[in-house]
């Protein structure tokens, strides 16, 4: 029978119960490791993160465009209306 046990989380060092019925659905799923966060940290890393967007200058009409990639010297880089204009042609 499995019991209540204490856990420390990797993230934040706090202590959180890992149940007997938590671990019971572990081991109906095929899941042989102990989770290593708390539900907290869990929930934290499951959130999408930010996007860091770079702005430069759209190759096709010089407006300012937003990218989220660091654009390279040569490289053009075009604003979302050239952009979209550019996909219908091909």
């Amino acid at each position: 029978m499995e019991v209540d046990r204490k856990l420390k989380c990797v993230m934040c060092g706090e202590t959180f119960t890992f149940s007997a019925a938590e671990q019971k659905l572990y081991a109906m799923q095929g899941l042989h490791h102990e989770p290593k966060r708390c539900r907290a940290c869990r929930e934290t890393t499951r959130r999408p993160r930010p996007r860091d967007l770079h702005i430069t200058a759209c190759a096709t009409c010089g407006q300012e465009a937003q990218v989220p990639f660091l654009p390279k010297p040569g490289q053009p880089v075009y604003c979302a209306d050239c952009y979209a204009r550019a996909r219908t042609r091909s």
